[in-house]
C-alpha cells in the first residue's frame, strides 16, 4: 500500500506554519529520505509544482525519468553562492539560479556543476528564470537538498497535471508543499519534546544526565548535558556546542571543537551548574559529509568560510531556535553564554532566550587550526 496519498498532501499543504503535529513535518521528512535515497518528489506551490531528485544522485536513467514525467525544460536549480562559485552572472539577487539542461546533458556533467571537487570542463548551460509559484518552488527544492545534508542543488522539472496529488499518487512520488519546506526547521524545533533522560558521570563532571530531545516527525536528536541542580530563577551557565565527529570523537587538530566540549563541561561543573546543549548541526549545519568536502576544499587553498559557500552552503547554516526550545522546556529563560561567537548571543536572544553575560570560551591555537581560528576572528567576528 503506498504511503503516498492525495490526502495527505493536501493535509501537509495546508497545515497552519505554526502548527507542530506531525503531518506537515512527516511529510517533508519522508521527502528527504526519498532525496537521499535518489528518489524524485514532487515539490507544490498552490497549482504549480516541481519534479525534483538531488544532483549529486542523478544517473541517466533519473534524468531520463524526470524527463519523461515533467515538462521540458528539465532545469538544474542552484543556490547563489555555488552559482557565483561557477562564474554565473546576471542572477540579479535571486536566491536560486536555475539552468536549462539540454537533451542528452550527460548526468555527469550535472553531478559535476554541483560539486565544487569536479572540474567544469564545459560551457555552462544557460540561465532559465522561473517566476512565481514554479520560483517558490525551486528554492524549496534546493532546500530540501540542504536539509538532506546533500549539495544544495536541485535537478528540476515543471509538472504539468490537471490533479498533481493524483498524478503523484499515480506514479509513487510523494507530495510537500514549498511553504512546509520552509518552514521545517522552525516547526521541528518547536515541536521538540523530552523522550529519555539517563544520569551519566562525566569525567569531569560526575553530577550529569543527559537529556534527549526528539521533533514529533521522529528526526534526529538533540541532547541537553545537565551539570549539577541549575535554578530556573537564576542565570544558567550554558554552552551551545553543535556536534563535532572529527572534533568531539576523534580528536581532530583541525578545529578547537574537541576543547571546547571539553573544556566547557569542565567549565560548568566547577562553576556548580549549568547545561550543555549538544545540537546535532554537524559543520555549522552542513553535515558530517559536506565537511569533509569542504576540508577538501581547505587542502586547496580555500578558508573554512570561502569552502562553504564554494559548496553551495551559507558561511553558518545553524539555528538556534532547537536550543531556545530545549531551554525553555527545561524552564530556563536567563543564561549566561559561554562563548566567543556573538552571533550566538545575538540569534538566541532573537529566539527569546535573554543573555545576560557571555562569557569568553578560548583555547590555545595549534599548528593545525591557526588559520582556522584567525578566520573565525576576521571573517566571522570571534572574539578570542
Amino acid at each position: 500500500m503506498s504511503l503516498r496519498t492525495p490526502s495527505s498532501a493536501r493535509s501537509a499543504a495546508t497545515a497552519p506554519a505554526g502548527d507542530t503535529s506531525g503531518a506537515p513535518l512527516l511529510a517533508v521528512d519522508r521527502a528527504l529520505a526519498d532525496l537521499r535515497r535518489g528518489g524524485l518528489v514532487v515539490v507544490a506551490d498552490q497549482a504549480r509544482a516541481l519534479l525534483v531528485q538531488a544532483a549529486e544522485a542523478v544517473t541517466p536513467q533519473s534524468l531520463a525519468r524526470l524527463a519523461g514525467l515533467g515538462q521540458a525544460p528539465v532545469l538544474l536549480a542552484l543556490t547563489e553562492r555555488r552559482a557565483n562559485a561557477i562564474g554565473l552572472t546576471g542572477l540579479a539577487g535571486r536566491k536560486v539560479a536555475t539552468l536549462e539542461i539540454a537533451d542528452g546533458t550527460p548526468a555527469q556533467s550535472v553531478r559535476d556543476i554541483a560539486d565544487p571537487s569536479s572540474d567544469i570542463g564545459f560551457r555552462l548551460p544557460p540561465l532559465h528564470e522561473l517566476s512565481g509559484d514554479l520560483a517558490a518552488c525551486a528554492e524549496a527544492a534546493v532546500h530540501l537538498t540542504k536539509l538532506a545534508r546533500l549539495l544544495p542543488t536541485a535537478l528540476i522539472a515543471p509538472l504539468v497535471a490537471p490533479d498533481i496529488a493524483a498524478f503523484a499518487d499515480a506514479n509513487d512520488l510523494l507530495t510537500v508543499s514549498a511553504a512546509d519546506v520552509a518552514e521545517y526547521d522552525m516547526r521541528a524545533a518547536r515541536s521538540l519534546k523530552p523522550v529519555s533522560q539517563a544520569r551519566v558521570p562525566l569525567f569531569d563532571a560526575e553530577n550529569a544526565r543527559i537529556v534527549a530531545y526528539r521533533p514529533s516527525d521522529g528526526g534526529i536528536e538533540h541532547l541537553a548535558i545537565v551539570i549539577g541542580e541549575p535554578k530556573a530563577d537564576q542565570p544558567v551557565l550554558i554552552r551551545l556546542h553543535s556536534e563535532c565527529f572529527t572534533g568531539d570523537l576523534l580528536g581532530s587538530l583541525r578545529c578547537d571543537c574537541g576543547d571546547q566540549l571539553r573544556g566547557a563541561i569542565a567549565a560548568i561543573s566547577e562553576a556548580g551548574s549549568g547545561v550543555l546543549l549538544y545540537l546535532a548541526q554537524e559543520g555549522r549545519g552542513i553535515g558530517l559529509v559536506n565537511k569533509l568536502r569542504a576540508y577538501q576544499l581547505q587542502d586547496a587553498g580555500a578558508d573554512t568560510i570561502d569552502a562553504n559557500e564554494r559548496l553551495g552552503f551559507d558561511a553558518d547554516e545553524r539555528l538556534y531556535m532547537p536550543a531556545a526550545q530545549m531551554l525553555r522546556d527545561m524552564g530556563f529563560s536567563r543564561v549566561r553564554l559561554l562563548t566567543n561567537n556573538p552571533d550566538k548571543v545575538a540569534a538566541l536572544q532573537a529566539c527569546g532566550i535573554e543573555v545576560v553575560e557571555r562569557v569568553p570560551h578560548a583555547f590555545p591555537a595549534t599548528a593545525h587550526n591557526k588559520a582556522y581560528l584567525e578566520t573565525k576572528a576576521k571573517r566571522s567576528g570571534h572574539l578570542f
